[in-house]
């Protein structure tokens, strides 16, 4: 919650200080203001994913823009449908000074990462406001994918290595983040996500790291997610010395331990930090794979689309993940969105999407679907609704008493 409100707020002073006013009082023309007129809709983007994130976590929260007050004042809440108005307003005005897709520098935005986060907040709008609102987001998913020149790599595990900005996996990132063992060093982001899973009798060493964290598993749901799927490459879970099933979540060794992420290049050589406290992979926040899966979904809810071109995404993935076509299916099974569940778990696990996710297909909280230790039993258990957003930390309505706190906090 903090930190979406920091970023907000950087986004926020950027504007500010690049009115049209402020560049003519400091004499700046020519291609730096063409310049900056694209940087300003970079971050009006990055605010907007800033809200995004504020929306389908906690709900509501204040909104302020760069016109907001720049003295002390305490800002009104804003409710998740204002919220949602803002943003998705915010990402069609932006839309004519992003530069096209796939021609900004590395690690940017462009205009296919606004219609990506976009077509996001249109397919969890029946969530945030009540409206579906699936048609809509699949406009924005087919021009992803058809006015742009991502492609799928040919290599799942390459996506997810030390070298994923130049070993191909890039081309199928339509918006990463930048991760450097010597520039941005941080126990976040994938340095975390590399060295929490390791721990048991895993060799750090293969992973470019010194050591493991000892913390990270998966429950046995997800592992049944690859039931009769050996060959999928996309299963990649550490069994040695490990149990299935968590009966003690205090032990590493109970559950399986997930090895997706890699600080090594493509010939296994280690990432730039010697050390190996920090890694080099960087982030996908949004991939063309993600997109695929988001048009198979929106034709399941009926929302247009084409069967042929939905299975045709569908294995296009599984031959990438399998090597060959044994993977492949003919038709959506008859439980198509079940279906297509299991299908984002298994290509987008540990990518940040599960929740939302459960949250959309209605089985995150409630009795429809237990994984382990859900409702932190064991077996697991049901969970109320009001789960399904985060509370409002209590020392921010402290600070701030308009602030209202979600149901059954």
């Amino acid at each position: 919650f903090y930190r979406l409100a920091y970023q907000v707020t950087n986004c926020n002073e950027f504007l500010r200080q690049t009115t049209d006013e402020k560049l003519d009082s400091r004499g700046i023309t020519g291609s730096v203001r063409d310049d900056i007129k694209t940087y300003r809709a970079e971050a009006r983007f990055l605010r907007a994913m800033s809200y995004w994130h504020f929306i389908d976590l906690f709900g509501g929260a204040s909104l302020e823009t760069e016109n907001s007050p720049i003295e002390y004042y305490l800002p009104e809440y804003a409710t998740r449908a204002q919220l949602f108005t803002f943003v998705e307003q915010e990402l069609t005005e932006m839309d004519a000074d992003l530069m096209a897709p796939n021609t900004n520098e590395q690690f940017r935005v462009d205009k296919a990462a606004a219609w990506m986060l976009k077509a996001k907040l249109l397919m969890n709008a029946k969530v945030y406001v009540g409206t579906d609102r699936y048609a809509d987001a699949l406009t924005s998913i087919n021009k992803v994918i058809n006015e742009t020149s991502y492609s799928i790599n040919p290599s799942y595990k390459n996506l997810f290595l030390a070298d994923n900005d130049t070993n191909g996996a890039q081309n199928e990132f339509i918006f990463a983040v930048s991760f450097d063992g010597l520039r941005t060093k941080t126990y976040g982001g994938t340095t975390y996500l590399t060295h929490a899973p390791i721990g048991g009798s895993m060799t750090a060493s293969e992973f470019g790291v010194n050591g493991g964290w000892a913390g990270l598993r998966t429950t046995s749901a997800f592992v049944s997610k690859f039931n009769g799927m050996d060959n999928d490459s996309r299963k990649q879970f550490y069994t040695a010395g490990q149990t299935l099933e968590i009966a003690d979540i205090s032990s590493f060794t109970n559950g399986y331990a997930i090895s997706k992420y890699r600080n090594v290049d493509v010939n296994g050589v280690q990432g730039s930090d010697a050390s190996g406290d920090f890694v080099d992979i960087d982030f996908p926040v949004f991939r063309l794979a993600d997109a695929y899966l988001m048009y198979v979904e929106c034709f399941a809810r009926g929302a247009g689309g084409s069967s042929t071109t939905a299975v045709g995404y569908v294995n296009d993935l599984r031959e990438r993940a399998y090597g060959n076509t044994s993977g492949n299916i003919s038709s959506l099974p008859s439980d198509a969105l079940q279906f297509v569940l299991d299908e984002r778990a298994r290509e987008l696990h540990w990518e940040g999407h599960r929740r939302t996710d459960l949250i959309r297909f209605g089985k995150f909280t409630g009795s429809s679907y237990i994984w382990p230790w859900k409702g932190n039993v064991p077996n697991g258990a049901p969970t109320a609704i009001y789960r399904n957003v985060f509370p409002i930390p209590q020392d921010a309505i402290n600070v701030n008493p308009k602030l209202i706190q979600n149901p059954g906090y």
